[in-house]
């Protein structure tokens, strides 16, 4: 596929960069970027790089709208699935304060069973689970490694009803609304405002002053408009609601912030910040994409990769690493850490086109990590996801 052909040309030229350098300087990187666009056609791209836990570079190329306003450290983007990550931390630090286990069924949290709430736009058609009892086997570990059994969201079933599609805890199966799960019940059975957590125990702890699960004004002046597949412009979508499966605006420098503390271990125990990334349910499928898909056999599934809490941990030439993507019609994010060395990069782009060249560039940064990109991104056949 034309996809498969453009990651064989940026991976050959990766190659022959990394043999001639292992610490791109701010100006390489800024080279790199510019020519990953011209071979992309991607209009806006940024990136940061952390060395042992330190923002080492922060670079932004292109564009940011139409009118050719230039992307910048600060412009507002889409954080798309990294939001998951970052909801997954808040989770965690809930965890170690006592106010929540990852291991009780959220039937324990909730003041009433989960089908007999009335259905509101904000969250899935709890009440299609009237019946089936094995809601009460989910538990907030099972909804963070996407173990829930339900498909991404309920409005892509055929008829819109949310149902289970295997046991909880059986398999991993990307699932979008096992997090909005999740946030359902901190804020119904627990009480808790996430926008209010999320801002306070992530984005202030971190340094994210221009981050928010929810738009506001002072976005407007330094926005990021998207570029789809086809090359047409897709404006910046200002999300009124909350949602812990991806509503994040964000900017580059601020995810570099928050992606330096989170492999520091800022905010949380040493044995809390391990929990985040250790391999808790091995993944047993060819690709991530479609989420429901059959599960490989033994023999063939890939040895050390697995679910962690809101991330994906797997095993490379440089040890253990993780990392979570994000992805939308007109956006394609990517951030991925090596633990022993503390190393990440991230990469934020407002044109789905750059996404092609991700690989590239995280070679280009930090060395081969053994990112499973084949996984992450299949055929790129992707399900539209907030």
């Amino acid at each position: 596929m034309m996809w498969r052909a453009v990651v064989s040309a940026v991976l050959l030229a990766a190659a022959t960069i990394a043999s001639a350098q292992s610490r791109p300087t701010a100006s390489d990187i800024d080279a790199e970027l510019a020519a990953v666009a011209k071979q992309t056609g991607a209009r806006g791209i940024a990136m940061a790089v952390i060395r042992d836990g330190v923002v080492e570079h922060v670079r932004t190329y292109g564009e940011r709208n139409a009118q050719g306003a230039p992307l910048q450290d600060a412009t507002i983007m889409y954080g798309a699935s990294i939001t998951k990550a970052a909801f997954a931390h808040m989770v965690m630090q809930l965890v170690e304060a006592g106010t929540l286990d990852l291991d009780t069924s959220i039937a324990s949290y909730l003041p009433r069973p989960l089908p007999s709430y009335p259905t509101e736009e904000k969250y899935a058609p709890w009440s299609d689970l009237q019946g089936d009892e094995r809601w009460r086997r989910l538990t907030p570990r099972i909804l963070l490694t996407h173990a829930s059994g339900f498909s991404n969201f309920a409005f892509i079933e055929p008829d819109g009803k949310l149902r289970f599609h295997f046991n909880p805890g059986a398999r991993y199966a990307y699932s979008g609304e096992g997090m909005i799960l999740l946030q359902f019940v901190l804020e119904q059975g627990l009480g808790l405002d996430v926008g209010d957590q999320m801002q306070r125990r992530v984005f202030d702890r971190f340094g994210m002053p221009n981050t928010s699960m929810i738009w506001r004004a002072s976005f407007a002046s330094n926005l990021a408009d998207g570029w789809k597949a086809d090359g047409t412009v897709e404006p910046h979508d200002e999300r009124s609601k909350v949602r812990a499966a991806g509503s994040m605006d964000t900017t580059i420098a601020d995810i570099a912030r928050f992606a330096a503390g989170y492999v520091r271990g800022d905010g949380l125990s040493a044995r809390g910040r391990a929990e985040l990334t250790r391999p808790q349910l091995p993944i047993t499928t060819a690709s991530q994409f479609p989420s429901l898909q059959p599960e490989l056999p033994a023999a063939r599934r890939r040895a050390g990769l697995a679910a962690g809490l809101g991330v994906i941990s797997f095993d490379g030439p440089q040890g253990r690493g993780f990392f979570k993507g994000g992805h939308n019609d007109s956006t394609g994010n990517t951030w991925v850490c090596v633990e022993k060395r503390r190393d990440c990069v991230v990469i934020l782009a407002n044109d789905v086109r750059a996404e092609p060249a991700f690989p590239r560039l995280v070679e280009f940064a930090i060395g081969n990590t053994g990112v499973p990109w084949d996984w992450e991104y299949g055929d790129m056949t992707f399900l539209k996801r907030p």
